[in-house]
């Protein structure tokens, strides 16, 4: 039987030694020198994209404020470490702009602060009585609408797949800020250049990026669990703000501002500082496993 040359396989061959060898060097690079530099911190909301409120108070306000005292903690306790935010006052960032920030200034780590919230549900109610044929009583019924204000706890989410269409209200409600910049439909198209070889490096980069984002996001709701907060866990969703992440990256909810008590809670100043400390010692114990790491390869 006559051999038939696969100059196609051949070349994927090719291509997969390339992307596996470029892995491996970037890995070892990594498992040598590497020492956390540069978090962005990242204010969920702002400006026009704030609507999300409890009863005296909005998501965008209280991300800010607490994403600033963060980013000022992280700068005080670990020495060395630089901090850069995505927005310092109440104005509106694209989506695609935050991640692109923390690509261009080469960040370590990506954090993005939110509150989470519950959505609206219908129910009716009856509101009185008509009379109707032969005398009959018919109840008069209104639509009302209302939002859980019992649901608490954090959870902590890192970048996954799936369709927009099929996503949790959590996941929309974040991803809805796209809706509000121009052109969103360009800014979000294919997030990989289609090149064979690009791709094969991007996949192995972004595994490497998986894997150390959900170490981060198991580190905060430890730290969040032994304070006593109900613990929602780490879930992995189709998130725009963390898509075109080169690097770890997570968000986090720290609370639900439609519970009254946990809007209480991050609004307070003790509120505030103890979810600040839990993600202060989050990013600390990061910082420990992935240096000690590269001690433990170096030597």
């Amino acid at each position: 039987m006559k051999n038939i040359p696969l100059p196609g396989l051949n070349k994927l061959f090719g291509l997969v030694f390339l992307g596996v060898s470029t892995f491996l060097s970037v890995n070892q690079s990594f498992a040598q020198d590497y020492k956390l530099k540069t978090i962005v911190v990242d204010a969920g909301h702002g400006g026009k994209d704030g609507a999300t409120h409890g009863e005296y108070s909005t998501e965008k306000a209280v991300a800010l404020q607490v994403a600033l005292k963060l980013g000022k903690a992280i700068e005080e306790k670990l020495p060395g470490v630089r901090v850069v935010y995505t927005r310092t006052e109440d104005v509106f960032v694209p989506l695609y702009e935050r991640i692109g920030l923390a690509n261009k200034v080469n960040a370590d780590l990506f954090i993005s602060i939110h509150c989470n919230d519950m959505p609206l549900r219908a129910t009716s109610v009856i509101t009185g009585y008509k009379t109707g044929k032969g005398g009959k009583r018919i109840p008069i019924r209104q639509t009302t609408y209302r939002k859980s204000t019992s649901t608490r706890g954090t959870e902590t989410f890192v970048s996954g797949s799936g369709r927009l269409s099929e996503q949790d209200e959590v996941i929309k409600r974040e991803n809805a800020a796209m809706l509000l910049e121009k052109d969103y439909q360009k800014n979000y198209e294919g997030l990989e250049d289609q090149n064979p070889e690009n791709d094969i490096i991007v996949s192995l980069m972004k595994k490497n990026n998986r894997v150390q984002s959900l170490r981060v996001a198991k580190f905060m709701q430890d730290e969040y669990v032994k304070v006593g907060r109900v613990n929602r866990g780490v879930q992995e969703k189709s998130l725009a703000v963390l898509a075109r992440a080169g690097m770890p990256a997570v968000l986090t909810e720290i609370g639900f501002i439609s519970n009254p008590e946990e809007e209480e809670y991050m609004n307070s100043t003790e509120g505030q500082d103890e979810i600040v400390n839990c993600l202060v010692n989050a990013v600390k114990s990061y910082q420990n496993s992935v240096e000690t790491k590269a001690v433990q390869v170096q030597n």
